[in-house]
């Protein structure tokens, strides 16, 4: 049943949206080009344009969604993690890009293999494809939850809960949208439509803070002073308004310690060693404008993670605060912190404007996904598929069709849809959110990974076994230090239950990664 609140005038906006990125995906597939072309774009994007589809990507519907209950549950700490940001990606623009350029493969794991072989460089591929298809299948099935709301949600479940069944069926709906239009133009299809979306994106979230604005019978100054005054979820003096956490607590997620050492580590994995995005550098045409469209990209994600922090924080006078809203206080609520931005897009925008912002969720759910589609199809064909034809003699002409990564761009997508049912199971919105629970499942991958590329980078040491050894360091290390193993086995081996905030995972695996690394043997540099 669809909801009555959702009209005629929202479905077409929402109709219309599809159709333009239809557009734009086949625009980009009447330009021919061999499969090198298709992953990427012949190294002739603009600056402005992979810039604005690094913020797509990086936003994801995670910040969409995640970014408002963030806000709207806890503080503004959230945005101390762009400290970390901007450190990792001045490091990734200065020392890892122009070495991938140098390389000249198509995707940065070619790097690997001049430095350090081969097997390593199809041992890193496997790995980057086993954590972009946990991440992304978390994105995904964060997408269906809007989707589940928009054609399933009835007068039957009134809070938005949704029965199995159908969250299947808009995940599988999304899915087959993203692949459409990521096999028809490749990379530049991609890059195209996230400039496309950015923008509806950003007219979404400002349309969104304007009408809470109108709705709050407060004035802006009213409403700052409000949460000013409104004590924080850690009752240590802190308020909503909070934006550096100080404290040495190693439990709490957003402290300036963790932004300062977790969040620069993940956000160097994500960057250096993550080719869903380190593939856009890549199609710049050169590495300095590679490098700067990266930067660019964070101060823009920054400005618009900002202002979904705001529409979180608006939110929660909305929802929460009767004393402010009085007989403005709606009688609809949400049926959990997860969903209440859907919920308010969906009850409480005029008709129209409903469904240009639900095209602004979609906008950031198809522009995550199809990136990671298309970034996995480009590792699956250069790192595994082209060098083990070539181990068993098969000829292989790379200029050729482009059916290898078209076919492995379905492959990638319903392997994605698999892994979003397997999130769609495990999340638990009363010990995370959704923001949590997209950066925790990046850190088994990231941590190997990270440590193999500065391995690479900084040292000449490091051989195939070494490099096998610490991605399974880095999985291990990751695995004992999450939330539900840490203490158990610190409490038998130390005597007392230990716990650490997720942004540590990164950094303290990758060390120990590291240390296993750079333990395997000389090998020569390859003159890049």
């Amino acid at each position: 049943m669809i909801l009555a609140v959702f009209t005629k005038l929202d479905w077409l906006i929402l109709v219309g949206y599809f159709a333009l990125m239809a557009a734009v995906g086949w625009f980009c597939s009447r330009k021919k080009s061999d499969a090198e072309g298709y992953f990427l774009a012949e190294r002739s994007m603009p600056v402005w344009a992979i810039a604005l589809s690094v913020v797509a990507t990086s936003l994801s519907v995670a910040t969409f969604l995640g970014a408002p209950q963030q806000s709207y549950a806890n503080d503004l700490t959230y945005l101390s993690v762009f400290i970390g940001a901007f450190i990792a990606v001045v490091v990734v623009a200065f020392l890892f890009i122009p070495r991938f350029y140098r390389a000249g493969t198509v995707t940065i794991y070619g790097y690997i293999d001049q430095r350090l072989g081969e097997s390593s460089r199809i041992a890193v591929a496997c790995m980057f494809l086993f954590g972009r298809l946990i991440a992304s299948g978390v994105r995904l099935f964060m997408a269906a939850i809007p989707l589940c709301l928009l054609l399933f949600a009835d007068s039957s479940h009134p809070g938005g809960e949704v029965p199995i069944r159908q969250s299947l069926l808009a995940i599988g709906l999304i899915g087959i949208v993203g692949m459409a239009y990521t096999i028809s133009g490749g990379i530049r299809a991609v890059i195209w439509t996230d400039t496309v979306q950015v923008v509806i994106v950003l007219g979404a979230v400002l349309l969104s803070i304007f009408l809470l604005l109108g709705k709050i019978p407060a004035s802006p100054g009213q409403i700052v002073h409000l949460l000013a005054n409104t004590p924080g979820i850690y009752g240590d003096g802190g308020t909503k308004l909070r934006l550096l956490d100080l404290s040495n607590s190693p439990i709490h997620k957003f402290t300036l310690w963790t932004s300062l050492v977790g969040s620069t580590a993940l956000y160097a994995a994500s960057f250096g060693v993550d080719h869903d995005l380190a593939q856009r550098m890549l199609t710049a045409k050169s590495p300095l404008r590679g490098g700067w469209s990266l930067i660019i990209s964070q101060v823009v994600t920054l400005g618009i993670s900002a202002l979904f922090m705001i529409v979180g924080l608006l939110l929660y006078i909305f929802y929460k605060r009767p004393d402010v809203m009085g007989s403005a206080m709606p009688t609809d609520f949400p049926a959990g912190s997860s969903k209440v931005y859907a919920h308010f897009l969906m009850h409480h925008l005029p008709s129209g404007l409903s469904g240009l912002a639900m095209a602004g969720l979609f906008a950031v759910a198809q522009g995550s996904l199809v990136s990671a589609i298309n970034a996995m199809a480009s590792s699956v064909v250069s790192d595994i598929y082209w060098p083990l034809r070539a181990r068993l003699g098969l000829p292989l002409d790379k200029t050729s069709s482009a059916h290898a990564p078209r076919l492995a761009v379905v492959g990638m997508g319903l392997a994605l849809m698999l892994f979003a049912v397997a999130a769609l199971f495990m999340f638990d919105e009363n010990s995370t959110t959704l923001l949590d629970f997209a950066l925790d499942v990046m850190s088994f991958a990231y941590s190997g990974m990270l440590a193999v590329f500065l391995t690479a980078l900084l040292t000449r040491r490091g051989s195939g076994l070494s490099v096998m050894l610490a991605l399974a360091t880095g999985v291990l290390v990751t695995l004992l230090l999450w939330d539900t193993i840490l203490p158990w086995w610190t409490e038998r081996l130390l005597g007392h239950r230990w716990q650490i905030a997720g942004f540590w995972r990164i950094p303290i695996a990758t060390a120990a990664s590291l240390v296993v690394c750079v333990c395997g043997s000389r090998r020569p540099a390859a003159k890049n």
